[in-house]
């Protein structure tokens, strides 16, 4: 019996990339899939329906069953279009694979705010609305399982990716809370953080030497590497593991931390700001996290 016989699974932004690697996968797998995708370009404009047709043409060649969604998750109406789209084929809705995003880069003090808002709506808002559109069918049949993509944009920090990465950031935050929201019903939430090659990656400058060096190492990390992760946490073998931040770098898959305090100071009379100055940054400087973007200073490239 295959790990996902019976389930239906929806995925946003499945026509290229990652989404689509995981689509595949879960239909290989025995899932019945929607496979969403607008077909707009890294920055979220434009649509082509073709996009996706192409993915659901795969699986079904292969053997599988799917059918297409074009709507946009960062409409709340088209959210939840994207999941009647599986209650109206397949009958139920078991599994939601978050994976649609767009990118609007720009340094802080020059981003608008309708470069804020377009990102924030497809990843933060996009990922809040499809989770709110299938969870009370999730919490009725008591089983399911979100898979939500962060970003180390996020988790670490990426220069001029404000946008982009206090969702990816809020993510990880929604993610944790439907997890608690959703445990006593049988339903996981988990992240993961991808390092991979797509076309949001391919928006990195390759201006200077350290760059094209650090594109060159991403393009050896294939979205398919992603994709059985994804699946696994999707299946009953991953009953047990929710609330959790994983990533995956070409063939390594690990856990990251998550926030814990690493170091306090009391005072019994309370502190003064004069006080603070003395002793805060003698005390806990070796605990702070480096502000540092260099690929190397902590095992692995943050702007993936």
């Amino acid at each position: 019996m295959k790990y996902l016989e019976g389930k239906v699974g929806v995925v946003t932004g499945a026509g290229r990339g990652i989404g689509k690697e995981v689509a595949l996968l879960l239909a290989k797998e025995g899932a019945k899939v929607v496979v969403n995708d607008l077909g707009g370009s890294d920055r979220g404009e434009g649509t082509d329906k073709g996009v996706a047709q192409q993915v659901v043409e795969e699986i079904q060649s292969a053997g599988g069953e799917a059918v297409t969604s074009p709507d946009s998750v960062a409409s709340w109406d088209g959210a939840q279009r994207i999941i009647q789209a599986a209650l109206d084929s397949f009958g139920k809705i078991d599994i939601v694979v978050n994976n649609a995003g767009i990118v609007r880069d720009r340094m802080v003090f020059k981003m608008s705010e309708e470069e804020w808002d377009a990102v924030v709506g497809v990843h933060l808002k996009g990922t809040f609305n499809c989770i709110r559109a299938a969870a009370p069918h999730m919490r009725e049949q008591k089983w399911g399982r979100f898979v939500n993509f962060s970003s180390t944009s996020g988790l670490i920090g990426n220069i001029g990716q404000a946008n982009y990465g206090a969702a990816k950031m809020g993510v990880v935050a929604l993610s944790k809370i439907t997890a608690l929201d959703m445990k006593k019903y049988e339903v996981t939430s988990n992240c993961i953080a991808p390092f991979a090659w797509t076309r949001l990656i391919a928006t990195i400058p390759t201006e200077t030497e350290a760059q094209k060096k650090r594109v060159d190492k991403l393009k050896r990390m294939s979205p398919a590497d992603v994709a059985p992760l994804a699946v696994f946490l999707a299946g009953d073998k991953a009953a047990n593991i929710t609330g959790q931040v994983f990533g995956v770098r070409g063939k390594e898959v690990f856990l990251f931390s998550q926030p814990r305090i690493v170091r306090s100071m009391h005072k019994s009379d309370g502190w003064e700001v004069e006080d603070l100055a003395e002793m805060l940054e003698a005390t806990m400087r070796s605990h702070f996290t480096p502000l540092d973007t260099s690929p190397g200073y902590i095992g692995w490239d943050p702007l993936v």
